[in-house]
């Protein structure tokens, strides 16, 4: 028997950063040292199919107790952390019983998390905060998601007459990449309805993502040698300058758009004189925007090329992943429910949307509707990222409330 506390300190201690770089699945072999403590944890609560397979995936089964057909629940987090901060030698620091003070973090003092830039802070007065020391992210997106699941499992284990069906588990790796769901098994794993363990604060639900392509810009010139380059080089690194800088900078990015508004956004670029690259990202909760938004950027191209008659350029343009309320939408229980959860654990539903996506924005679309519920992570993917305690227990009730509702359900 272990405590939500013990299990999150002891995940985020193992290093699980995934590698975009990389082209192995998954991305890092290290993210499966996280994932067979996990195995070995599941087998000795007994879920005897729990496992590990070659792709980094863990499948488990809490077998269901119900005399009648209960649809197979699936309940899903990943054990990989963001490559934007660093994730080798996380040192987990509990603040207990927070009453508002600054949290200076003392492996690097310069980083402070207080309450005026973190206002969500001044509503987990009481309760113990988890932050990492301030050389490294905490590592609760998604750890904290993975520490709710495996305290849900435990405490049904140990209440054999919490009334449930089949429920899947299922952990992935390399979400943060946007690879999370690449290899998942959909048939093995065997479930009808999935929920995500990936949102913030208390309370929130997420039925809705972005929908998102990838764009690449490709910008051909001319090479020529410097020295006798007069009327014939044509260099690409200053068109693909020109042209990010023809972006809008008040309007259509990220720093400038909230709410239900799409963007696009620069997120690398490279090349040489005669070849040069600039890779985008294009969200929008409207999937049918995301034409427009390429529409524009074409048009922007062509502006820009214009001033550099002799070049050239192709737009490259990869789909991403969908808005999934276009699929959860179809069946009103998903929803219904898990708001019902949330309020029976004695907390105010939070109705809101992803602006990013999750690995439920793909499992959608392969057939497993998946929203996301809150675990209390907050500023992710950064050294100031902290989690309360309270935030975890009270998702980890809200999995056992959800799962004995579905076990009732018509």
């Amino acid at each position: 028997m272990k405590s939500i506390e013990t299990r999150f300190c002891e995940y985020v201690r193992i290093d699980t950063q995934s590698d975009p770089n990389s082209t192995s699945q998954p991305s890092t072999e290290k993210q499966k040292d996280l994932s067979r403590l996990l195995v070995n944890e599941l087998l000795s609560m007994g879920l005897g199919d729990a496992h590990l397979d070659e792709f980094g995936y863990v499948y488990a089964t809490l077998l269901s107790n119900a005399p009648h057909e209960v649809p197979v629940l699936c309940f899903c987090a990943h054990v990989d952390t963001s490559p934007d901060c660093s994730g080798f030698g996380v040192k987990p620091i509990v603040h207990k019983n927070y009453q508002g003070q600054d949290l200076v973090l003392p492996d690097d003092t310069s980083q402070v998390i207080s309450s005026k830039n973190h206002p969500y802070l001044l509503e987990r007065i009481g309760d113990d905060i988890v932050t990492a020391s301030g050389t490294t992210l905490l590592g609760a997106d998604d750890k904290a998601g993975v520490a709710v699941i495996m305290d849900f499992v435990q405490h049904m284990v140990t209440h054999p007459e919490l009334l449930h069906g089949d429920i899947k588990i299922l952990f992935t790796p390399d979400e943060e990449i946007g690879r999370g769901v690449d290899k998942v098994d959909i048939d093995k794993l065997g479930a009808q309805i999935g929920y995500t363990l990936d949102a913030g604060e208390c309370g929130c639900y997420e039925d809705e993502t972005f929908s998102a392509d990838g764009v690449k810009i490709n910008f051909y010139g001319i090479s020529a040698h410097p020295g006798y380059a007069k009327n014939k080089l044509v260099n690409a690194l200053k068109i693909a300058g020109a042209f990010l800088s023809a972006l809008p900078i008040g309007e259509w990015s990220p720093e400038s758009t909230s709410d239900t508004q799409g963007f696009v956004h620069p997120v690398s670029m490279g090349g040489m004189a005669e070849h040069a690259w600039i890779q985008l990202i294009v969200r929008d909760f409207n999937t049918a925007q995301l034409t427009h938004h390429k529409k524009r950027l074409e048009t922007i191209l062509e502006t820009v090329l214009a001033k550099f008659p002799a070049a050239t350029a192709k737009i490259e343009v990869t789909e991403q992943y969908r808005n999934m309320k276009e699929v959860v939408d179809k069946d009103p229980r998903i929803s219904d429910l898990a708001i019902k959860a949330i309020e029976k654990a004695n907390i105010k539903p939070i109705l809101s949307r992803a602006r990013g996506g999750t690995d439920g924005s793909r499992l959608s679309f392969m057939g497993l509707p998946c929203p996301n519920l809150f675990t209390g992570e907050m500023a992710f993917h950064s050294k100031q990222e902290y989690v309360s305690i309270q935030d975890m227990k009270k998702s980890s009730a809200v999995l056992v409330h959800l799962s004995g509702l579905w076990a009732l359900a018509p």
